[in-house]
Protein backbone atom coordinates (compact mmCIF):
# COMPACT_ATOMS: atom_id res chain seq x y z
CA UNK A 1 0.00 0.00 0.00
CA UNK A 2 1.33 3.58 -1.00
CA UNK A 3 1.86 5.39 2.20
CA UNK A 4 -0.06 8.95 2.07
CA UNK A 5 0.98 11.26 4.88
CA UNK A 6 0.22 15.21 5.67
CA UNK A 7 1.66 17.84 7.49
CA UNK A 8 -1.68 20.25 6.97
CA UNK A 9 -5.18 20.21 7.12
CA UNK A 10 -7.09 22.71 5.07
CA UNK A 11 -11.04 23.12 4.04
CA UNK A 12 -11.68 22.52 -0.13
CA UNK A 13 -13.10 25.91 -0.12
CA UNK A 14 -10.26 27.32 0.55
CA UNK A 15 -8.19 25.34 -2.50
CA UNK A 16 -10.90 27.33 -4.43
CA UNK A 17 -10.21 30.69 -3.16
CA UNK A 18 -6.68 30.39 -3.34
CA UNK A 19 -6.94 28.91 -7.39
CA UNK A 20 -9.52 32.37 -8.06
CA UNK A 21 -6.83 34.31 -6.48
CA UNK A 22 -4.10 33.22 -8.99
CA UNK A 23 -6.70 33.20 -11.80
CA UNK A 24 -7.12 36.91 -10.83
CA UNK A 25 -4.17 37.25 -11.19
CA UNK A 26 -3.40 35.71 -14.50
CA UNK A 27 -6.42 35.54 -16.27
CA UNK A 28 -7.99 39.41 -16.98
CA UNK A 29 -11.73 37.65 -18.44
CA UNK A 30 -12.24 35.65 -15.21
CA UNK A 31 -15.37 37.12 -13.16
CA UNK A 32 -16.21 35.85 -10.07
CA UNK A 33 -20.16 36.32 -8.95
CA UNK A 34 -21.48 35.16 -5.27
CA UNK A 35 -25.12 34.86 -3.96
CA UNK A 36 -24.06 36.61 -0.13
CA UNK A 37 -21.81 34.76 0.49
CA UNK A 38 -17.97 36.04 -0.17
CA UNK A 39 -16.42 34.74 3.13
CA UNK A 40 -17.97 31.64 2.78
CA UNK A 41 -16.61 31.09 -0.36
CA UNK A 42 -13.14 32.21 0.66
CA UNK A 43 -12.79 34.96 -2.06
CA UNK A 44 -11.69 38.13 -0.24
CA UNK A 45 -8.37 38.15 -1.97
CA UNK A 46 -9.65 38.04 -5.18
CA UNK A 47 -11.94 40.82 -4.58
CA UNK A 48 -9.72 42.69 -3.23
CA UNK A 49 -7.14 42.79 -6.08
CA UNK A 50 -9.80 42.68 -8.86
CA UNK A 51 -13.18 44.94 -7.53
CA UNK A 52 -13.80 45.72 -11.20
CA UNK A 53 -14.16 41.75 -11.60
CA UNK A 54 -16.37 40.72 -8.86
CA UNK A 55 -20.62 40.96 -8.96
CA UNK A 56 -21.76 40.59 -5.87
CA UNK A 57 -25.60 39.14 -6.71
CA UNK A 58 -27.07 38.79 -3.11
CA UNK A 59 -29.49 36.37 -2.07
CA UNK A 60 -31.04 35.61 -5.65
CA UNK A 61 -29.12 32.84 -7.36
CA UNK A 62 -31.30 32.50 -9.99
CA UNK A 63 -30.08 35.93 -11.20
CA UNK A 64 -27.14 34.91 -10.34
CA UNK A 65 -26.98 32.33 -12.83
CA UNK A 66 -28.57 34.86 -15.67
CA UNK A 67 -26.23 37.40 -15.25
CA UNK A 68 -23.16 34.33 -15.69
CA UNK A 69 -24.87 33.45 -18.96
CA UNK A 70 -24.90 36.84 -19.84
CA UNK A 71 -21.22 37.35 -19.47
CA UNK A 72 -20.07 34.87 -21.67
CA UNK A 73 -21.84 36.59 -24.60
CA UNK A 74 -18.91 39.05 -23.81
CA UNK A 75 -15.99 37.21 -23.71
CA UNK A 76 -15.76 36.67 -20.06
CA UNK A 77 -15.40 33.51 -18.08
CA UNK A 78 -17.90 33.67 -14.89
CA UNK A 79 -17.06 31.70 -11.91
CA UNK A 80 -20.62 31.98 -10.03
CA UNK A 81 -20.56 30.97 -6.54
CA UNK A 82 -22.90 29.73 -3.67
CA UNK A 83 -23.63 27.05 -1.34
CA UNK A 84 -24.27 23.61 -3.38
CA UNK A 85 -27.99 23.63 -2.64
CA UNK A 86 -28.25 26.91 -3.36
CA UNK A 87 -26.15 26.50 -6.96
CA UNK A 88 -28.21 23.11 -8.41
CA UNK A 89 -31.46 22.58 -6.44
CA UNK A 90 -32.76 26.23 -6.27
CA UNK A 91 -31.97 27.42 -9.63
CA UNK A 92 -32.03 24.05 -11.75
CA UNK A 93 -34.30 25.11 -13.98
CA UNK A 94 -32.10 28.53 -15.06
CA UNK A 95 -28.82 26.69 -15.13
CA UNK A 96 -30.75 23.71 -17.95
CA UNK A 97 -32.44 26.52 -20.01
CA UNK A 98 -29.80 29.65 -19.71
CA UNK A 99 -26.57 27.29 -19.80
CA UNK A 100 -26.80 23.85 -20.64
CA UNK A 101 -29.14 24.15 -23.45
CA UNK A 102 -27.08 27.07 -25.01
CA UNK A 103 -23.75 25.46 -23.76
CA UNK A 104 -22.32 28.97 -22.20
CA UNK A 105 -19.13 28.90 -20.64
CA UNK A 106 -19.95 29.28 -17.39
CA UNK A 107 -18.47 27.34 -14.01
CA UNK A 108 -20.85 26.61 -11.12
CA UNK A 109 -18.56 26.86 -8.17
CA UNK A 110 -20.48 24.88 -5.35
CA UNK A 111 -19.28 24.87 -1.31
CA UNK A 112 -20.86 22.69 1.41
CA UNK A 113 -21.55 19.90 -0.43
CA UNK A 114 -22.89 16.74 0.99
CA UNK A 115 -23.43 15.85 4.97
CA UNK A 116 -20.36 17.68 5.96
CA UNK A 117 -22.16 21.24 5.97
CA UNK A 118 -22.65 19.48 9.85
CA UNK A 119 -25.18 21.92 11.77
CA UNK A 120 -26.70 23.69 9.12
CA UNK A 121 -28.83 20.21 9.26
CA UNK A 122 -31.12 19.32 6.18
CA UNK A 123 -32.17 21.97 4.20
CA UNK A 124 -28.67 23.11 3.58
CA UNK A 125 -27.11 19.45 3.08
CA UNK A 126 -27.44 18.67 -0.59
CA UNK A 127 -26.76 15.25 -1.79
CA UNK A 128 -28.18 14.89 -5.03
CA UNK A 129 -26.38 17.54 -6.83
CA UNK A 130 -23.57 15.21 -8.44
CA UNK A 131 -26.75 13.27 -10.35
CA UNK A 132 -28.79 16.65 -10.85
CA UNK A 133 -25.73 18.12 -12.71
CA UNK A 134 -24.18 15.15 -14.66
CA UNK A 135 -27.99 14.57 -16.41
CA UNK A 136 -27.30 17.98 -17.75
CA UNK A 137 -26.11 17.51 -21.58
CA UNK A 138 -23.00 19.16 -21.84
CA UNK A 139 -22.22 19.69 -18.22
CA UNK A 140 -18.40 18.67 -16.74
CA UNK A 141 -18.94 17.77 -13.00
CA UNK A 142 -15.58 17.91 -10.85
CA UNK A 143 -15.82 16.72 -6.96
CA UNK A 144 -12.35 17.09 -6.25
CA UNK A 145 -10.35 15.78 -2.57
CA UNK A 146 -8.80 18.07 -1.27
CA UNK A 147 -7.00 21.45 -1.00
CA UNK A 148 -4.92 21.46 -3.48
CA UNK A 149 -6.62 19.33 -5.99
CA UNK A 150 -9.53 21.74 -5.10
CA UNK A 151 -7.16 24.81 -6.19
CA UNK A 152 -5.44 22.99 -9.30
CA UNK A 153 -9.24 22.13 -10.47
CA UNK A 154 -9.95 25.36 -10.20
CA UNK A 155 -7.57 26.96 -12.30
CA UNK A 156 -8.25 23.82 -14.97
CA UNK A 157 -11.45 24.92 -15.62
CA UNK A 158 -10.89 28.30 -16.83
CA UNK A 159 -9.09 26.95 -19.68
CA UNK A 160 -12.02 24.33 -20.29
CA UNK A 161 -14.59 25.86 -23.01
CA UNK A 162 -18.24 25.04 -21.68
CA UNK A 163 -20.00 24.77 -18.52
CA UNK A 164 -18.82 23.04 -15.35
CA UNK A 165 -20.19 22.27 -12.26
CA UNK A 166 -17.35 22.42 -9.32
CA UNK A 167 -18.07 21.15 -6.19
CA UNK A 168 -15.97 21.25 -3.02
CA UNK A 169 -16.97 21.72 0.86
CA UNK A 170 -16.31 22.86 4.70
CA UNK A 171 -14.77 20.55 6.47
CA UNK A 172 -11.16 20.79 7.07
CA UNK A 173 -9.22 17.73 5.98
CA UNK A 174 -5.82 16.48 5.05
CA UNK A 175 -4.05 17.68 2.48
CA UNK A 176 -2.12 14.92 0.53
CA UNK A 177 -2.24 15.60 -3.10
CA UNK A 178 1.24 17.46 -4.60
CA UNK A 179 0.61 21.04 -4.19
CA UNK A 180 2.44 21.52 -7.76
CA UNK A 181 -0.07 19.11 -9.68
CA UNK A 182 -1.95 19.31 -13.45
CA UNK A 183 -5.24 18.91 -13.17
CA UNK A 184 -6.66 16.52 -15.70
CA UNK A 185 -10.59 17.43 -16.91
CA UNK A 186 -11.78 13.34 -17.00
CA UNK A 187 -8.67 10.98 -16.69
CA UNK A 188 -8.46 9.52 -12.93
CA UNK A 189 -5.94 9.36 -10.61
CA UNK A 190 -4.79 6.11 -9.76
CA UNK A 191 -3.93 6.44 -5.76
CA UNK A 192 -2.52 3.02 -4.90
CA UNK A 193 -2.63 -0.34 -7.60
CA UNK A 194 -3.80 -3.56 -5.70
CA UNK A 195 -5.02 -6.73 -7.01
CA UNK A 196 -8.34 -8.11 -4.64
CA UNK A 197 -10.72 -5.40 -4.57
CA UNK A 198 -11.16 -1.58 -6.29
CA UNK A 199 -12.49 1.21 -4.08
CA UNK A 200 -12.94 3.93 -6.53
CA UNK A 201 -13.60 7.12 -4.67
CA UNK A 202 -14.48 10.99 -5.04
CA UNK A 203 -14.75 14.38 -2.93
CA UNK A 204 -13.86 13.55 0.99
CA UNK A 205 -13.87 9.92 0.82
CA UNK A 206 -10.88 9.64 -1.17
CA UNK A 207 -9.30 10.34 2.19
CA UNK A 208 -11.55 7.78 4.00
CA UNK A 209 -10.77 5.37 1.28
CA UNK A 210 -6.49 5.61 1.74
CA UNK A 211 -7.34 4.75 5.53
CA UNK A 212 -9.45 1.96 4.67
CA UNK A 213 -6.51 0.63 2.23
CA UNK A 214 -4.42 0.89 4.72
CA UNK A 215 -6.82 -1.15 7.17
CA UNK A 216 -7.12 -3.45 4.39
CA UNK A 217 -3.62 -4.24 3.87
CA UNK A 218 -2.86 -4.85 7.63
CA UNK A 219 -5.47 -7.53 7.71
CA UNK A 220 -3.99 -9.12 3.95
CA UNK A 221 -6.32 -7.42 1.47
CA UNK A 222 -4.44 -5.93 -1.57
CA UNK A 223 -6.93 -3.26 -2.70
CA UNK A 224 -6.57 -1.22 -5.41
CA UNK A 225 -7.69 2.67 -4.97
CA UNK A 226 -8.95 5.23 -7.64
CA UNK A 227 -9.96 8.96 -7.47
CA UNK A 228 -12.54 9.58 -9.55
CA UNK A 229 -12.21 14.06 -9.31
CA UNK A 230 -14.23 14.18 -12.38
CA UNK A 231 -17.51 12.40 -12.71
CA UNK A 232 -18.29 13.86 -15.86
CA UNK A 233 -16.79 13.16 -18.78
CA UNK A 234 -16.46 9.79 -16.86
CA UNK A 235 -12.89 7.94 -16.80
CA UNK A 236 -14.45 4.63 -17.94
CA UNK A 237 -11.36 3.31 -19.36
CA UNK A 238 -10.08 3.58 -16.18
CA UNK A 239 -12.79 1.83 -14.08
CA UNK A 240 -12.72 -0.90 -16.21
CA UNK A 241 -9.29 -1.63 -16.49
CA UNK A 242 -9.18 -1.97 -12.72
CA UNK A 243 -12.21 -4.27 -12.19
CA UNK A 244 -11.20 -6.65 -15.03
CA UNK A 245 -7.86 -7.48 -12.72
CA UNK A 246 -9.65 -7.18 -9.31
CA UNK A 247 -12.90 -8.73 -10.24
CA UNK A 248 -15.25 -6.56 -7.82
CA UNK A 249 -15.52 -2.66 -6.65
CA UNK A 250 -16.65 -0.49 -3.91
CA UNK A 251 -17.56 2.84 -4.45
CA UNK A 252 -17.60 5.44 -1.87
CA UNK A 253 -18.88 9.10 -2.27
CA UNK A 254 -20.80 11.89 -0.36
CA UNK A 255 -23.98 11.42 -1.66
CA UNK A 256 -27.14 9.74 -2.46
CA UNK A 257 -26.04 6.33 -3.53
CA UNK A 258 -28.98 7.11 -6.35
CA UNK A 259 -27.47 9.21 -9.26
CA UNK A 260 -24.05 9.57 -8.14
CA UNK A 261 -20.65 7.92 -8.59
CA UNK A 262 -21.92 4.76 -7.76
CA UNK A 263 -24.41 4.53 -10.75
CA UNK A 264 -21.93 5.76 -12.58
CA UNK A 265 -19.53 2.97 -11.98
CA UNK A 266 -22.58 0.53 -12.28
CA UNK A 267 -23.32 1.18 -15.47
CA UNK A 268 -19.90 0.89 -16.71
CA UNK A 269 -19.44 -2.26 -15.47
CA UNK A 270 -23.01 -3.32 -16.88
CA UNK A 271 -22.21 -2.54 -20.62
CA UNK A 272 -18.54 -4.41 -20.41
CA UNK A 273 -17.89 -6.14 -17.52
CA UNK A 274 -19.96 -7.75 -14.58
CA UNK A 275 -18.61 -7.16 -10.90
CA UNK A 276 -20.21 -7.24 -7.93
CA UNK A 277 -20.15 -3.62 -6.85
CA UNK A 278 -21.11 -2.28 -2.92
CA UNK A 279 -21.91 1.48 -2.35
CA UNK A 280 -20.44 3.65 0.21
CA UNK A 281 -23.08 6.48 0.22
CA UNK A 282 -26.00 7.80 1.63
CA UNK A 283 -28.92 5.23 1.16
CA UNK A 284 -31.76 7.22 0.00
CA UNK A 285 -32.35 9.30 2.70
CA UNK A 286 -31.84 13.34 3.29
CA UNK A 287 -29.48 14.65 6.27
CA UNK A 288 -29.69 16.08 9.30
CA UNK A 289 -27.65 18.29 11.97
CA UNK A 290 -24.98 17.07 13.61
CA UNK A 291 -20.88 17.18 13.24
CA UNK A 292 -19.42 15.93 10.48
CA UNK A 293 -18.27 13.73 12.35
CA UNK A 294 -21.01 12.45 13.47
CA UNK A 295 -22.78 12.36 10.20
CA UNK A 296 -20.12 10.45 8.66
CA UNK A 297 -20.52 7.77 10.98
CA UNK A 298 -24.29 7.54 11.05
CA UNK A 299 -24.59 7.57 7.08
CA UNK A 300 -21.79 5.20 6.73
CA UNK A 301 -19.41 6.70 5.23
CA UNK A 302 -16.05 6.50 6.88
CA UNK A 303 -12.89 4.29 5.99
CA UNK A 304 -14.34 1.41 8.49
CA UNK A 305 -17.47 1.01 6.08
CA UNK A 306 -15.77 1.37 3.27
CA UNK A 307 -13.32 -1.95 4.83
CA UNK A 308 -16.94 -3.80 5.51
CA UNK A 309 -18.14 -3.09 2.03
CA UNK A 310 -14.83 -4.22 0.73
CA UNK A 311 -14.83 -7.59 2.54
CA UNK A 312 -18.32 -8.70 1.52
CA UNK A 313 -17.60 -7.52 -2.36
CA UNK A 314 -14.28 -9.60 -2.18
CA UNK A 315 -17.22 -12.50 -0.44
CA UNK A 316 -19.66 -12.11 -4.01
CA UNK A 317 -16.57 -12.64 -5.65
CA UNK A 318 -16.60 -16.28 -5.08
Amino acid sequence: MKKYTFTEKKDTRSGFGAGMHELGQKNPDVVALCADLVGSLKLEAFIKENPDRFIQCGISEANMIGVSAGLTIGGKIPFASTFANFATGRVYDQIRQSVAYSNKNVKICASHAGLTLGEDGATHQILEDLGMMKMLPGMTVINPCDYNQTKAATIAIADYDGPVYLRFGRPVIPIFTPADQKFEIGKAWMVNEGADVTIIATGHMVWEAIQAGEQLEAEGIDAEIINIHTIKPFDEEAVLKSVTKTGCVVTAEEHNRIGGLGDSVAQALVKSQLAPQEYVAVNDSFGESGTPAQLMEKYGLTAKHIVEAAKRAIARKS
